[in-house]
């Protein structure tokens, strides 16, 4: 069934309170359920959905037994131990997607049939937009490149000028002069020192901000280590942090080698280095979907996807709304209705929950488009700033060689 994929699963044992015995086999969450699996007679011995659980615990049993308890609905509890790699890495995950969902499981719904009619309409609209700004994204690019090619040409005279700087300073001053170079050559080296520098400084005020923010469970390398954190994904790098918003790790863009998306809801990013180790994040999120709209957009080239993510894409995403899930049907639906008033209520649906996902997403686009075009015109008027200040430098430059050399002659 396309809902049983697993987003992760544990070796570990249950325990079976009818016959008072611990059974090993194969824990695993899924996009809705919480199944174990047996080792022994392949059967699922236990399967709920996270909709229906009311509580996760860390706990011990009688016999000094580190185990997670997971409380059902119904007030049925069940006992896993010997879980690998270890109990704190899967409660971590389970805890991530279970509060996740709780979070999103009303205000998926609300937020569904507040959108306006016509949602295939908004999206085709937001498409427009997106070409737009791509169209705008590829001429300040090319304007940008004119620009650096400028700035390129103005360094390479600024390069000649200090040439003919130091010839017209040797002959003005013969090798017997004992002063060595003019006081007000060296007065101008500085200056333009301190421009340079001051330019630099008042960089990147754009680079920093913040496109796309989830929770996550993060660990770095394998995934023995997977504890709660967030991914920040930034107009000029990626950033991992935890649950106390302590910067784990900064992946500048130029930085990025690879991130492996091994699922909707996890991927890795990876840094790598010759003569030393690599450095790599991998993170496990409900969310991620969302993020992943936008590093797509902004590491098209470096994003992989692995071969057990076909089996994903294969199949339709659950939302945290499934008809499937009486619990979580929509309240406003007469509990005595039926069937026919079901269909009514979702038939009047303005936006599905397709395109509500497909709009967000697009707005996560749209979002980094905007940031990265912001980015490059504030880029162009340091540039232009520059160019000025570097052309009047350099009229001037000319200037005074020139009268120099009349000196000279």
């Amino acid at each position: 069934m396309s809902k049983d994929i697993a987003i992760h699963s544990w070796p570990s044992s249950y325990y079976l309170n009818t016959e008072k015995r611990w059974e090993s086999g194969i824990l695993s969450l899924t996009r809705t359920m919480v199944r174990f699996i047996s080792n022994q007679s392949k059967e699922s011995l236990a399967s709920f959905q996270l909709s229906r659980i009311m509580e996760i615990k860390m706990e011990t049993s009688s016999f000094i037994f580190s185990t997670l308890t997971i409380l059902e609905e119904g007030n049925v509890k069940h006992w896993f131990g010997s879980l690998k790699p270890n109990r704190l890495v899967v409660y971590n995950v389970l805890e991530h997607f279970w509060r996740e969902r709780l979070l999103s499981s009303n205000t998926d719904t609300r937020g569904a049939e507040s959108q306006p009619s016509k949602g295939r309409q908004l999206i085709n609209l937001m498409a427009g937009a997106q070409r737009r700004l791509e169209d705008t994204g590829r001429v300040l690019s090319h304007q940008g490149e004119q620009f650096d090619n400028m700035m390129q040409g103005l360094e390479k005279m600024d390069s000649d000028l200090d040439v003919a700087d130091r010839l017209l300073s040797e002959l003005e001053s013969p090798s017997w002069w004992p002063f060595g170079k003019l006081p007000e050559a060296k007065a101008e080296d500085a200056a333009r020192a301190a421009s340079t520098a001051a330019a630099a400084a008042n960089r990147g005020p754009v680079r920093n901000r913040v496109i796309s923010s989830i929770p996550a469970v993060v660990s770095k390398g394998a995934d023995s280590d997977l504890k709660p954190g967030c991914l920040l994904v930034l107009v000029s790098s990626v950033e991992v942090r935890d649950t106390n918003c302590t910067l784990l790790h900064r992946f500048e863009r130029s930085e990025v080698d690879e991130i492996r998306v091994h699922s909707p809801y996890e991927v890795s990013i990876k840094q790598r280095f010759i003569g030393r180790p690599d450095i790599c994040f991998r993170l496990l999120s409900a969310k991620m979907p969302e993020a992943m709209a936008v590093l797509e957009m902004q590491y098209k080239k470096k994003v992989e996807f692995s071969p057990e993510y076909n089996v994903f894409k294969a199949t339709p995403v659950t939302s945290p709304t499934d008809p499937q899930q009486g619990s979580e049907l929509p309240g406003e639906v007469p509990a005595g209705g039926g069937l026919s008033q079901l269909q009514v209520h979702v038939q009047h649906q303005s936006v599905s929950q397709e395109e509500a996902q497909e709009l967000k997403q697009m707005l996560q686009q749209l979002k980094s488009l905007v940031l990265e075009a912001e980015t490059e015109l504030e880029r162009q008027d340091e540039v232009l700033d520059v160019l000025t200040n570097s052309a009047d430098r350099t009229t001037m430059q000319i200037g005074k060689h020139t009268s120099r050399i009349k000196r000279l002659l």
